[in-house]
């Protein structure tokens, strides 16, 4: 293949891309140069990096560009329906069948196909996926008909893929298919000035937009705080944060101060109480069990505490507690906790001593689904109900989210 003289510049100015960082140029280039084949692509990245402009670009410089191209989120197709959605079925082969449908494989003949968050794809479904890289083959479900489609695969996630091959997750056939070309986009933390010019584009974009008469600035030092900040959310969460400030704040110079009511504070990692999540490094994952134990140590501590006070009052001792204790901070940042009422009646140490941490915690009404469905309504509520925002802020897929929604019986 002959050189490509590519204009990077020309391409971001096309897509609407801010920034001079190297592995985003790295990444564009190799979009553009596979753009004229018909090798499958893997995109790799953490939520929120703009993995979708990708295969935006792909198509637009391939051959098939004057056909159709499909955007298929995987994790927000319900599991029992994802076959029918991408291969398509025949009248009757199901309930509520009422008629045939031609499927996102058909409908994407001879275009590009995008299937974002491709490691929420069930096992049974990835085997069919292969085939279809394979061979170009594929059934509609309920029938036996072999049909063909030269539809160009173009996959995402903000997963591990070695972890989730190792786990039995994910088939590595089908990693070893899709991934012909990888490209990884870096996360916001990595980028580094871009974060600044991102911030800029997004204020003039809605000072723009809503005929503000005058859009939000960063003084200098709260460029640093921008620049230091890790931005879990990447891109997203630096957007939503910019449209925020823009609407909710009286000053227009932005400083620290103003940055720090807004969640954004300097050498932070978290969201408002959220812990990271996408992210590909092991580190960054919230460790609940982990919590769990800490927190029924904590409450174990608290309790042999108030018993020994008790102890010491019935029996007229002075005690050198204070009047009010306090569990010790053994806590993750990632959120917070109320002390429950504690008991009025003694607890004998015989009881505690055959009583596990799990049985403490359930005592105590420390449910870990009750911590569970706040996060998930509190982020509903700071997403404004946007399913796929909150989703990507807890760190699970869409069609996840639903589920817990009708577990918790959370209405929105």
């Amino acid at each position: 293949m002959k050189k490509l003289d590519i204009d990077l510049q020309k391409l971001k100015n096309q897509y609407n891309i801010v920034g001079k960082n190297k592995a985003l140029d790295t990444a564009l280039l190799t979009a553009v140069q596979v753009a004229p084949t018909d090798l499958s692509v893997l995109i790799e990245g953490e939520n929120g990096v703009g993995k979708e402009i990708i295969p935006r670009i792909i198509h637009d410089l391939s051959p098939c560009k004057n056909k159709k191209y499909l955007a298929i989120n995987c994790g927000s197709i319900p599991e029992g329906t994802i076959d029918s959605e991408l291969f398509g079925h025949e009248k009757g082969a199901f309930t509520n069948a009422i008629s045939e449908h031609e499927g996102y494989f058909g409908a994407a003949d001879g275009g590009t196909l995008f299937l974002d968050e491709i490691g929420e794809l069930p096992m049974s479904t990835q085997a069919r996926l292969l085939r279809v890289l394979e061979t170009g083959e594929y059934i509609r479900v309920g029938s036996n008909s072999i049909r063909k489609t030269t539809a160009r695969i173009i996959a995402a996630t903000n997963i591990n893929i070695p972890n989730a091959i190792r786990e039995g997750k994910f088939r590595q056939d089908l990693y070893y298919r899709l991934c012909r070309v990888n490209i990884t986009m870096p996360p916001l933390r990595e980028r580094e000035d871009d974060a600044v010019l991102l911030f800029k584009k997004f204020a003039m974009d809605m000072a723009t937009k809503y005929q503000m008469p005058e859009y939000i600035h960063l003084t200098p030092a709260a460029e640093e705080v921008v620049k230091s900040y890790k931005w879990p959310g990447n891109i997203r969460q630096l957007k939503n944060v910019v449209e925020q400030m823009s609407v909710l704040s009286e000053e227009r110079s932005i400083t620290p101060e103003v940055l720090a009511k807004f969640g954004i504070v300097p050498n932070s990692d978290s969201e408002m109480g959220i812990t990271i999540t996408g992210s590909r490094s092991s580190e960054s994952q919230h460790d609940y069990e982990k919590e769990i134990k800490m927190l029924a140590h904590a409450v174990l501590q608290l309790r042999n505490e108030v018993e020994e006070l008790k102890q010491k009052i019935q029996g007229g001792e002075p005690s050198n507690l204070p009047a009010t204790t306090s569990v010790p901070t053994t806590t993750s940042p990632s959120f917070t906790h109320q002390v429950p009422n504690i008991p009025q009646s003694p607890i004998p140490a015989t009881d505690m001593d055959f009583q596990t941490a799990e049985e403490v915690l359930e005592d105590d009404t420390l449910n870990i689904n009750d911590m569970e469905k706040r996060n998930i309504i509190k982020s509903l509520q700071r997403n404004h109900y946007r399913r796929k925002d909150a989703a990507d802020e807890l760190g699970i897929s869409v069609r996840t989210l639903y589920r817990k929604l009708k577990a918790y019986g959370i209405e929105e």
